[in-house]
């Protein structure tokens, strides 16, 4: 890997939209060679009703090549369909009706993306891979720190907690410097393409961002209980655990006082609703954690989130033997939700994460 990474080569992952079109600009004006790769992972070969393709589908390799020669750069794709049915989709899919919160996102990363530019790179002989992410990297003599992007509000180093420490020394993300408002004017200003168009939705394959609409046709035989946790009685039906996700208080019978999902079990086909407290926590457990640094010891004192649009909030965290983390919040916090990720920081820094599991 040190024997390639010197060069000033690096494939960029082109979605079509302003934040990879600004960032291969931005690494081709700082002297690299840039070339841009289009990564397809759903068929889709329609446009909403705003004109615009959606993101990583087959339409959008289109609008990627079209920035890729405004800006005067090579433009390839790659088909990666089949791999994401595989190890996105249907994961998001067996989650969910595990009674679960998935984030494919973070799956993709993993598996799909960030491993499909590393590919591209070693088969061309390029050093670097680059995307549009808003986080920082920091090369040092110790190894790659990943670091959080200084736009707060855009800020998507909690997506990446979980890459390999060999890819974050290869990966440039030069937005990570910037504000989402100075993305937008440099694309303007250049006249680019992508200017226009709107932010990428979440779940990039599912349209109109109704994942509810997405699950409806998989299991017509959902149906189950909502049922009161303190008195065991049962409020009303559901039409699929796949409906909901703790602290949701959407789709819920009415009770005539506030509730909301509590409890999921899957065994039972049963969501539990209870009153706001009940959806607060104080700890959880997290598997499958990535260390991007050492901790060094089993208990450290570190900020954590639990989804990617909250503030981290101090916690203390003890390594079991079995490797998962005990995460102890100073203060309850507002529904974790299982199958999402716990994501570990220390000042900007990204120390780790894992992924939530019920206790």
């Amino acid at each position: 890997m040190l024997g390639i990474a010197i060069n000033k080569r690096v494939i960029i992952g082109m979605s079509g939209g302003v934040d990879s079109s600004v960032t291969a600009y931005l690494l081709k004006e700082q002297g690299y060679e840039v070339e841009g790769v289009s990564l397809i992972f759903f068929d889709s070969r329609s446009r909403t009703a705003s004109g615009n393709a959606p993101w990583c589908s087959i339409e959008s390799v289109a609008d990627a090549g079209i920035t890729a020669q405004a800006i005067g750069i090579r433009h390839s794709h790659a088909d990666m369909r089949d791999l994401f049915a595989e190890r996105v989709i249907t994961p998001f899919i067996d989650t969910y009706a595990k009674g679960l919160t998935p984030n494919p996102c973070i799956l993709c990363n993993r598996y799909i993306k960030f491993p499909a530019l590393i590919k591209a790179a070693d088969e061309r002989g390029f050093g670097f891979v680059a995307t549009g992410h808003y986080a920082r990297v920091l090369q040092t003599e110790m190894g790659p720190r990943l670091l959080r992007g200084i736009d707060p509000g855009k800020d998507q180093s909690y997506v990446l907690h979980n890459l390999s420490r060999d890819i974050l020394s290869r990966l440039i993300l030069p937005l990570g410097e910037k504000t989402k408002a100075e993305v937008r004017t440099i694309a303007r200003t250049l006249n680019l393409p992508a200017a226009k168009r709107p932010e990428s939705q979440e779940i990039c394959f599912i349209e109109e961002r109704n994942y509810v609409t997405f699950m409806e046709n998989l299991d017509k035989d959902a149906q189950g209980q909502v049922i009161d946790i303190n008195t065991g009685k049962v409020i009303g039906n559901h039409e699929g655990i796949h409906r909901f996700t703790i602290g949701q208080r959407k789709r819920l019978p009415p009770t005539g006082t506030p509730v909301y999902v509590v409890k999921i079990d899957p065994l039972k086909n049963a969501v539990y609703i209870g009153p706001r407290e009940m959806a607060l926590t104080r700890v959880l457990i997290a598997h499958d954690v990535n260390w991007l640094l050492s901790p060094g010891k089993t208990d450290l004192r570190a900020t954590v989130k639990v989804r990617s649009t909250m503030k981290d909030e101090p916690a203390s965290l003890r390594i079991l033997d079995n490797g998962t983390v005990s995460v102890a919040f100073d203060e309850p916090q507002w529904a974790p939700a299982p199958g999402q990720s716990a994501v570990f920081y220390q000042g900007d820094i990204v120390l780790g994460g894992g992924l939530i599991i019920p206790i």
